[in-house]
């Protein structure tokens, strides 16, 4: 008989963070356990479940009993089964017994060849086993595999100890209507569980495994699954806000999930003068410490209204709302005080205090850090054209706020502030903005600096640490980047590329290493550093879509700037759709193996006259046509042009390899049509290395 199985654990509140983790483990844990026993259909759904006192899992089309199973088992090599006499002897016997056959004659025997030796085999029907033994077992392995953040001990009454996340205090194991008889942590199962806390009546009777989720939610007043309890706080949040903006990011959406039974969504509000504090920071006060939801106004602009999710539902909820609108009062008043007692000095001021901040032991304190990011920002700025002391008063005031109250209370606000403090100070308007825009980007799709000044400092900072920390022997291993290298190699990579800058990869490398010339515990890291951007900028152009053959034919060549490197690579994909780019690209890795066997036995530059074959004039003057018209090209930024022009060549290679032998026994012939070969060379890889593309 199939039926849906319910398991449900009802437990003491659990960790909310991890809550919808243990939910979804509970259910694959024993989901797996009891497939790989065979009580399940093919066409058997599961359903997770999981709030803050519950794990639970349904799981339709699950069998009362395993089906029976055709088994053949090895029972022993033939040489120890059979005597001298060839009779069934002792070992067999005792063999047969533990396999539970003791009676079996050696007749019923099945003898096969096993490897290089022959062997007993015996094939019977297994009959098929009782559902509750294999809910017993998922049950165990399930929860001994909880990704459990921190296991606590408790004791039942019978004075037995129980290792688990939280105590539990009942167990259902349903089969249909039927209670499956098993014991787990202490507890036998049952069909009862415990509703919402103040909402029901308390103890709540599952009669059927299939109104498990209907049954909690009419007469317990619990949605029982998590993914429905979100979208419903989803919704009624976004009802309550109205014509305003509700900011509900998924993690604190997920944490709210986690905290609540019966979501209610109720309307608070805090006193207007609050306003004038920096919105980020009221904003990160009111889902940080309580998890409440702001609202903005179309504009993005702070409204002086919040809301939050109660697991109470009343007609009368004016006591939860007071109550929560003067839990908030004082941290909004902190948030203001810190702010108005920050602005008392001004980011320069603190500046002389980075010095007791030490960035590390073997690098130095922040203030000497700066020092080296304003130098190297300067250099940055210069190159790009922008205002040099800007760029450099950018540098400098980039981690003052660090030393501020309010950063100190809210790390995650280093760089807002600064903005903020910036501002009131007076300083330019690039400067201000460069103390937010140098963490730019934070993470993979994170804006990046919109200013010249903001990005000579963000280009700045990320290459002092790469530099820095990596040449002090602490570069990424394995899965470990405590400094965020990675992070750190891929924004410097995203600026050259997305901004479209021309600075030199090498030079940029130069400069940040000449920053800590002089400090013992330096080694020059610019060569390994240089190869793990090239590794890094593989993996971005393969994000946006581009092949690994054509990201390698462009990458292969080191390039130094990144400025054009997608108009290069957009050429190559045009390229590679042209009929003759296959025999080309095959034609270039075969040249690219020639020359480097003949390297430096080649003549600097072709003889005309030594030229002897019909083939190799040929391709001598097609060639001649096509350089100007690549050079041209070229000159012009239009690379797909200029690689679409090499297909002219295409007939004149095919007989140059056919009729020429390129390695002829003159030498003299032999270096002229390698220095031919090497010019093609240079034609063919002046926007990419296209034998990248050969298959």
């Amino acid at each position: 008989m199939k039926q849906t199985l319910l398991v449900e654990l009802f437990t003491e509140e659990l960790p909310p963070k991890a809550l919808a983790r243990l939910g979804d483990a509970f259910a694959a844990g024993i989901v797996q356990s009891l497939k790989a026993r065979d009580f399940l259909e093919n066409d058997a759904v599961a359903t997770s479940f999981a709030s803050p006192r519950r794990l639970a899992v349904s799981i339709t089309q699950v069998r009362a009993t395993s089906p029976d199973k055709r088994m053949r088992d090895k029972v022993l090599p033939v040489s120890v089964a059979l005597d001298a006499a060839g009779n069934a002897s002792a070992p067999l016997a005792k063999k047969l017994a533990v396999l539970g056959f003791p009676d079996l004659p050696l007749s019923a025997l099945e003898r096969a060849v096993d490897g290089k030796a022959e062997s007993f085999f015996y094939s019977y029907t297994a009959a098929g086993t009782a559902l509750a033994p294999a809910v017993q077992t998922a049950l165990e392995e399930a929860i001994a595999k909880l990704p459990i953040p921190k296991v606590m001990s408790y004791q039942r009454p019978d004075g037995a100890t129980v290792h688990f996340v939280r105590p539990v205090h009942s167990l259902i194991a349903l089969h249909g209507a039927d209670v499956v008889p098993v014991a787990l942590l202490g507890l036998n199962s049952d069909r009862s569980t415990q509703g919402h806390r103040f909402l029901s009546e308390g103890e709540v009777g599952i009669a059927h495994a299939d109104q498990y989720a209907a049954t909690l939610k009419t007469a317990g007043k619990v949605i029982a699954s998590v993914s429905e309890r979100k979208e419903q706080i989803r919704a009624a949040l976004l009802a309550q806000a109205g014509a305003d903006q509700v900011l509900m990011p998924e993690a604190l959406l997920d944490e709210v999930t986690a905290l609540v039974e019966w979501p209610v969504v109720y309307e608070c509000h805090f006193e207007q003068e609050f306003l004038a504090v920096p919105q980020e920071c009221l904003i990160l006060t009111m889902q940080t410490n309580q998890k409440y939801f702001a609202l903005t106004d179309a504009a993005g602009k702070l409204r002086s209204r919040f809301l939050i999710v109660s697991n109470l539902e009343t007609a009368t909820p004016q006591h939860i709302i007071q109550g929560n609108e003067r839990v908030v009062r004082p941290r909004l008043s902190d948030a203001k005080f810190f702010f108005e007692q920050d602005q008392k000095k001004t980011l320069e001021s603190r500046l002389p205090q980075l010095a007791n901040v030490v960035y590390h032991n073997k690098l130095g304190n922040q203030a000497e850090r700066m020092q080296r990011v304003k130098t190297l920002a300067g250099k940055i700025a210069a190159s790009l054209g922008a205002d040099v002391a800007l760029a450099e008063r950018g540098a400098m005031l980039a981690k003052a706020d660090l030393l501020t109250d309010m950063v100190g209370e809210f790390p995650e606000l280093q760089g807002i502030m600064g903005t903020y403090y910036a501002q009131h100070d007076g300083e330019h308007a690039e400067v201000a903005a460069a103390a937010s825009e140098h963490y730019r980007p934070r993470f993979a799709g994170d804006a990046l600096p919109a200013t010249a000044t903001g990005t000579a400092v963000a280009l700045a900072d990320k290459l002092e640490t790469l530099v820095g920390i990596w040449g002090i022997g602490l570069q990424p291993t394995g899965d470990k980047d405590p400094f965020a290298l990675r992070r750190h190699a891929l924004g410097v990579l995203r600026m050259l590329v997305e901004k479209r800058l021309p600075l030199s990869l090498n030079t940029l490398l130069a400069d940040s290493v000449q920053l800590f010339a002089g400090n013992a515990n330096f080694s020059n890291p610019a060569a390994e550093l240089l190869n793990f951007l090239y590794d890094r900028l593989r993996g971005q152009l393969r994000d946006k879509g581009f092949s690994q053959n054509e990201v390698e034919a462009v990458v292969a060549q080191n390039p130094d700037t990144l400025d054009n490197i997608v108009e290069r690579l957009q050429a190559v994909q045009a390229f590679a759709a042209l009929p003759e780019s296959a025999a080309l690209a095959a034609a270039n890795k075969r040249i690219t193996n020639i020359l480097k066997k003949a390297e430096g036995s080649m003549t600097v530059a072709i003889q005309s006259g030594l030229l002897q074959e019909a083939a190799e004039q040929a391709l001598y003057e097609a060639m001649g046509k096509v350089r100007p018209q690549v050079d041209a090209a070229y000159a012009q930024g239009d690379f797909s042009g200029a690689l679409k022009t090499l297909a002219a060549l295409r007939a004149g290679v095919d007989s140059f390899f056919n009729d020429v032998m390129v390695n002829a026994e003159e030498p003299a012939l032999r270096h002229n049509r390698l220095a031919l070969l090497a010019e093609l060379h240079g034609m063919l890889n002046r926007v990419a290395d296209i034998s990248k593309l050969a298959a």
